[in-house]
């Protein structure tokens, strides 16, 4: 009998849930409030300097690491938060951030490695992971009893860290519940790095979409772990320019070259013509961050209180383009299967967080929905779930 062309690492990934729920939304015309990606373009110097380089011929391929003026905006961008990066040693420009993710991980781990997610997590992890040859284990997020939000429990993840451990990687602002971690605890997290001498690949690609007057607090500028982490972002959130595909890489020399030894087997390059205008946007768009946010944080309380409405339980969202509800006070117990049907039931399409998650059993009543559109298309998609019908069965 002829074995499976897929190698079985692989296999539980052969589809994200993002293509499931697009394909759903397009195809009974629903809203689309599972994929998080903006509706509305970036600002218009950017968009005119990538036009003006294609129009000058900048469509080749750009240096291995990236274009220098890039790089040396990255840096620069950085020391807002008093870190240091050297443009030529310490930043490697890549495909977005999941391709960092993944040329970080291939290049620092393998096999008899393991490597500690914090659940629910970006499904791109999980398949990374298991593209190293590594083995995740995997702590839950801790719900508060009270506010709801969900918090890193220290604890679990120090009870999960074993002499196998070689990297922990964190996200915050966390995608898919919202939440931002404080300097409190990412410090005990830092704090777990240094006793257990483990590299920490942070993805913030949401540090500038955090709201009600909370900071990003970058992991890599606590104590101790300037020279263990490797902090990645991107343009495509901070820029509404999500199909550009330019991120990066901030680090340690060491760690960064390990990465880049991966990267360069992965796409080699991306973007030319997108660096230069993202580097424009790094240093003259910072204001125009800035009104992002507020119109974000402005649909994020306008869908969290259609959603209330509607008879969800809302659990709080800080940052990021996402809200996460619980289906529960609805009568219903089963987020995947709702969400599999609400674009024919109602018109609007969701995603599941148990899908992220390697305990799905502990989430399955909670889905997230995505902000990040046209108050119109928000307005739209309340009144849709307001048909809701509670289901009686449960």
């Amino acid at each position: 009998m002829r074995r499976p062309a897929l190698t079985p690492r692989l296999q539980p990934f052969t589809s994200t849930i993002f293509a499931e729920m697009t394909a759903l939304a397009v195809r009974t015309s629903a809203v689309n409030l599972g994929q998080g990606f903006p509706d509305t373009d970036g600002p218009a110097s950017m968009l005119a300097e990538a036009q003006k380089a294609i129009a000058s011929g900048i469509n080749q391929y750009p240096p291995g690491p990236g274009r220098p003026e890039l790089r040396q905006a990255i840096a620069e961008h950085r020391t807002r938060y008093g870190t240091q990066f050297d443009p030529d040693t310490e930043v490697l420009v890549t495909v977005g951030a999941t391709e960092a993710i993944a040329s970080a991980l291939l290049g620092l781990v393998g096999p008899g490695d393991e490597v500690l997610l914090i659940e629910p997590y970006y499904d791109s992890y999980a398949a990374c992971v298991a593209l190293s040859g590594a083995t995740r284990r995997v702590v839950p997020l801790a719900e508060d009893p009270v506010t709801g939000r969900f918090a890193p429990d220290i604890e679990a993840m120090r009870a999960a860290i074993t002499p196998n451990t070689r990297l922990m990687l964190i996200n915050t602002p966390h995608n898919p519940t919202g939440t931002v971690f404080t300097r409190a605890e990412l410090t005990a997290i830092a704090e777990l790095c240094v006793e257990h001498d483990l590299i920490a690949v942070t993805d913030e690609v949401y540090e500038d979409l955090i709201y009600d007057g909370l900071t990003h607090v970058p992991l890599g500028s606590l104590p101790g772990m300037a020279e263990r982490t490797l902090t990645i972002s991107s343009a495509g959130k901070m820029f509404n320019c999500t199909g550009w595909k330019i991120g990066w890489i901030c680090g340690p020399a060491e760690l960064v070259a390990a990465a880049k030894a991966a990267k360069q087997f992965l796409t080699f390059v991306g973007g030319a013509p997108f660096q230069p205008a993202i580097a424009h946007a790094l240093r003259h768009e910072g204001p125009w961050v800035v009104g992002l946010r507020d119109q974000l944080q402005s649909k994020r309380d306008r869908l969290v209180e259609g959603l209330k409405e509607a008879g969800f339980g809302v659990r709080p969202s800080q940052g990021t383009y996402f809200v996460c509800a619980d289906v529960r006070p609805l009568g219903f117990t089963d987020g995947f299967q709702l969400c599999r049907e609400l674009p024919e039931r109602i018109g609007v399409a969701a995603v599941p967080v148990q899908v992220f998650t390697d305990t799905p059993e502990n989430w399955q009543h909670i889905v997230r929905f995505a902000f990040c559109k046209k108050d119109e298309v928000l307005d739209e998609a309340v009144a849709r779930l307001h048909k809701l019908t509670p289901n009686p069965s449960n």
